[in-house]
């Protein structure tokens, strides 16, 4: 039999995204332009766009620029600009469930500021991914054991840990798309 070791499951839980926060996901975001930030590799791309020049059936945002987006989401979904799946990181994966777990400021897509650049998309991105890791870290065995609450819908009676391993899937999921794009970017750049 092995000994029973003593897992400390909100560490564990932290460093998966972690891990790949700072060895893969975020350096592939230094040197982010505003023409990759913007980009659109497809027509009927959705992203962040000055106010009054969206396109999609719907568009959100309380600031100068906006995010594109429909409900019902059409199927197939479009495709996306690093613009938006960054929004989207900032606002609807971090920012909506900072708000309610780790008292970070109430965030919605409708009243939320979208970055009209890539330098202050990438600091609203650093400063909701600090506050997400800094609230997981604190909440020990008894915090990732607590449901979730009214904040996660149909999900509301699940522990915490449910919420971060989904936030990491989420996050690694959007992020890996955001360094595919890049790639993207690269290589149709070079073709120009």
């Amino acid at each position: 039999m092995h000994p029973r070791m003593d897992v400390k499951w909100n560490l564990e839980l932290l460093d998966q995204l972690d891990w790949i926060w700072r060895n893969q996901a975020r350096p592939r975001l230094d040197g982010l332009t505003d023409a990759e930030y913007f980009w659109e590799p497809v027509a009927d791309t959705w992203s962040v766009r000055r106010r009054g020049e969206s396109t999609a059936p719907m568009a959100a945002g309380a600031g100068e620029y906006v995010i594109d987006f429909a409900l019902p989401e059409p199927d197939p979904a479009p495709v996306t600009t690093i613009a938006w799946r960054l929004g989207h990181l900032i606002v609807g994966v971090f920012g909506v469930r900072n708000a309610a777990h780790f008292g970070g400021p109430p965030v919605d897509y409708a009243t939320f500021h979208y970055a009209g650049t890539a330098k202050e998309a990438l600091q609203q991105l650093d400063d909701a991914y600090a506050r997400w890791t800094e609230g997981v870290r604190g909440l020990g065995e008894d915090g990732l054991a607590r449901p979730s609450g009214p904040a996660e819908g149909p999900h509301a009676d699940r522990p915490l840990a449910t919420l971060v391993l989904h936030i990491n899937r989420e996050a690694i999921h959007h992020l890996a798309e955001v360094a595919l794009l890049r790639d993207l970017y690269l290589r149709h750049a070079d073709t120009r």
